[in-house]
């Protein structure tokens, strides 16, 4: 909705019936090199074009010859090295570290670790599972044996919450897909809580049953910007950069590319073939500066 009313804007408000490909071609290539939009913006842009008038106005549109289209820049990932994630650490507290703790010592993706439930912890195999990761894929990642015992004090304050939350009449947690359907009492059994629950309680379903949803993200990513300020470092680094930075560190001590690929979950090896290019550039070489 938004693309195509801009498009619609950017034409003076003509109807997308009255156009085709000329004017489509010319909001696009506006957008790139007047707007300097980056290749994923002008991608989501032409999608949605694309989508009005294939099957909304049933006129699908043709070739653009003269599209301009901008180029995806391959950006190397940010990375924290040891000494900086450990100061980070010693700036945060609370339920907040021990999420970045669990980030950087499983290679989770933020919302991998928000959504995760307390069943998805596997303290005899020192695993993690996640669940419908990125691409609806499921995968088995380490759990830190330094973080065994936190996670399990911070359980303990989890199942006290859900007992709380069962005695007022509450204690749901929301259900993927149709299972609230098939296996009703499962929503309040303690496994199926959220590892890190939020502090509210909200109506959800037809049944408007209290659920305890996740944290926001928000949570987590305000306390480890904070952290970065506190522990003094000035790299343009977020809560995503501690995956960033458990890959490069795998990969410094020896770990080989493909075990590295399976924990984080990459379907294509050549994504994971990027954190090459940070040890190479990042590995200690002499300048000939320092010869003379």
């Amino acid at each position: 909705m938004h693309w195509i009313r801009r498009f619609i804007f950017f034409h003076n408000k003509r109807h997308p019936d009255t156009m085709a490909e000329p004017e489509v071609q010319a909001f696009l290539n506006h957008l790139a090199i007047e707007r300097q939009v980056s290749a994923s913006t002008q991608t989501i842009a032409l999608n949605a074009i694309v989508f009005l008038y294939d099957a909304v106005l049933e006129k699908p549109l043709g070739h653009m010859q003269g599209l301009k289209r901008v180029q995806r820049r391959q950006r190397l990932p940010v990375v924290l090295s040891v000494d900086e994630v450990k100061a980070t650490f010693n700036s945060m507290n609370g339920t907040c570290l021990l999420m970045a703790q669990l980030i950087y010592g499983a290679g989770l993706r933020v919302n991998e670790c928000l959504s995760m439930r307390v069943k998805d912890v596997d303290f005899n195999a020192k695993t993690l599972n996640v669940r419908d990761g990125k691409g609806g894929k499921d995968r088995t990642t380490l759990l830190p044996a330094q973080l065994l015992e936190p996670l399990q004090q911070h359980l303990l304050k989890v199942a006290q919450l859900h007992a709380t939350d069962l005695a007022r009449g509450g204690g749901y947690a929301e259900m993927p897909g149709g299972l609230f359907r098939k296996y009703p009492s499962a929503s309040r059994s303690l496994g199926w809580q959220f590892l890190f629950p939020s502090t509210l309680l909200r109506r959800w379903g037809q049944g408007q049953q209290l659920v305890r949803w996740h944290m926001a993200d928000t949570t987590i990513q305000r306390a480890f910007k904070q952290a970065l300020i506190q522990a003094g470092i000035h790299k343009h680094a977020s809560i995503h950069t501690l995956r960033h930075s458990f890959a490069t560190h795998l990969l410094s001590s020896g770990t080989d590319i493909r075990t590295i690929q399976l924990l984080l979950g990459h379907r294509n090896l050549q994504t994971t073939m990027i954190y090459t290019h940070v040890i190479e550039v990042t590995k200690s070489v002499t300048s000939p500066f320092d010869r003379l």
